[in-house]
């Protein structure tokens, strides 16, 4: 494991010396120290950056060019899985299969940047028609300069993957910073990019805590993007900081999502898209679909088969044989989630199953599975993310009125919708106010389809061509060619 930050193409060791505490969320014990970037080391890291954007070959580079950094940066990855999907387990806590298929979805992210930036070779130039002869014009898109971003927790090394694949294939350069909570894959990026011999100052990554690394990153005047995926409050405070020297910014922030479900859906196949919606990842998923919504005929048979499922989930370990749901990430994120229910349950809610530490595994952030029925509209637990295995269900009547439930949110990530009848629900998606809607599923996600919300849920899109527009700026290039005078003041 990595003691030491990664700037300017080299392993350093913080200029303070400090270090922090990694934790296993599954025993609560400490497993490794990490380097504790302050103010000066991020000063150091975006000054390599803006080196290398400035005065390197990076940002000039053809796509292609930049392409083979990609591919040979998701090479590794995919030679090392094993070991990095081990290292997600260790310090997430999640499940070693989940971790495995972040990691596929890792590589894939890199090789499928790796092509978009070829594509760049075709289509950076856009001639524009214009109405007056004596001139021609196009439009070029170029790389935007040096990125800051700040990642989280619950997907490690993908979030990072979304963040760094598309800004380098654009040609930026950037300095990553990690959630101190799970450091341990984001700073093997350093070794995959020297593995790859990607130009040194293109990719620097600094851990450590939120003021003393994150901030000094969200305020620096050498950065020129900030990209951000966390909560709204932390999110709130990197869009006024981006403010005071209008940078730009792109933040993905918390969601509330809905799920809606019709009488003439099948219950089997809506019980299990509400447990892999909402338990996946032990429901420390941005885009969770926390809210349940089903129609009234259907209601008690779908709750009844909930309950009965949701209890038979193996919690356990992530690198346990079969586990489905590992621990919470950390204690406080555990006693956070038990307050959520506490309070749902004092405003009205009824808790059905779950909730509690499971028996026999008294070490680490387990918790089963909670089901909370009859939610107040005006509840935490219904407004709030959870960010936790705690699922809300309430009945519906008529499709106005699941519409209007769904929407009444200050969220807008994401929504699902599930019937056979499919006019409806083509009808219900276009009136979710949502940036992802799901129409019979929950949370398949890919790299190719733009990911991002509505509302509070934040600004812009990852992913797709979108992901790479977030890295580009568009200039406007003017050529006179008529030689004849302008006619205004030479004559």
């Amino acid at each position: 494991m990595r003691t030491q930050l990664f700037i300017d193409g080299r392993w350093t060791t913080p200029l303070e010396g400090g270090s922090f505490d990694v934790l296993d969320p599954a025993t609560g014990k400490v497993i490794h120290r990490a380097p504790a970037a302050t103010a000066v080391d991020v000063d150091a890291a975006v000054r390599a950056a803006r080196r290398a954007f400035d005065e390197g070959p990076w940002p000039r580079m053809k796509g292609a060019q930049r392409a083979r950094y990609l591919r040979a940066m998701a090479a590794s990855v995919r030679r090392r899985l094993e070991e990095l999907a081990t290292l997600e387990v260790l310090d997430n806590g999640k499940p070693l299969p989940e971790a495995r298929w972040d990691i596929g979805d890792v590589a894939g992210c890199f090789e499928y940047y790796a092509t978009l930036a070829e594509e760049l070779d075709n289509h950076d130039i856009e001639p524009i028609a214009l109405p007056d002869p004596r001139f021609v014009s196009k439009a070029v898109r170029e790389p935007l300069g040096v990125a800051g971003a700040i990642i989280p927790w619950n997907f490690p090394l993908l979030m990072a993957a979304w963040k760094v694949a598309p800004a380098l294939a654009a040609g930026c350069t950037m300095v990553l910073k990690p959630s101190e909570l799970t450091p341990l894959t984001a700073l093997e990026l350093g070794a995959i990019a020297q593995e790859a011999d990607l130009p040194a100052g293109v990719l620097n990554i600094v851990t450590g805590l939120g003021p003393d690394a994150g901030q000094p990153l969200s305020e620096h005047p050498g950065v020129d993007k900030l990209a951000f995926t966390g909560s709204v409050p932390t999110g709130a405070k990197i869009m006024a900081s981006a403010a005071r020297d209008i940078k730009n910014i792109s933040l993905e922030l918390g969601g509330k999502s809905p799920f809606l479900i019709f009488e003439d859906s099948d219950i089997e196949k809506a019980v299990e898209w509400i447990l892999f919606g909402i338990f996946w990842n032990q429901g420390q998923v941005c885009s969770a679909t926390s809210r349940v919504l089903v129609q009234d005929a259907l209601h008690d048979r779908l709750v009844a088969r909930l309950v009965e499922e949701a209890r038979k989930i193996k919690i356990a370990p992530g690198m346990t044989e079969g586990a489905l749901l590992g621990p919470l990430i950390s204690h406080g994120q555990f006693l956070k989630v038990r307050a959520a229910i506490d309070t749902a349950c004092t405003e009205g809610a009824k808790l059905l199953c779950g909730g509690v530490r499971p028996l026999g595994l008294e070490q680490g952030y387990f918790m089963e599975p909670a089901v909370l029925v009859d939610v107040p509209l005006d509840s935490q637990a219904w407004r709030e993310e959870i960010f936790g295995p705690v699922v809300c269900v309430r009945r519906f009547d008529t499709e106005a009125q699941a519409v209007a439930l769904a929407n009444d949110s200050r969220f807008g990530l994401a929504a699902a919708v599930m019937s056979s009848d499919d006019e409806r629900t083509e009808r219900v998606a276009s009136r979710l106010r949502a940036g992802i809607v799901w129409i019979n599923c929950s949370q398949p996600t890919f790299t190719e389809a733009p990911w991002g919300g509505y509302k509070q849920s934040g600004i812009g899109r990852e992913l797709g061509r979108w992901g790479l527009d977030n890295y580009l700026e568009t200039k406007q290039i003017t050529r006179l060619v008529d030689d004849k005078p302008w006619g205004w003041y030479i004559k």
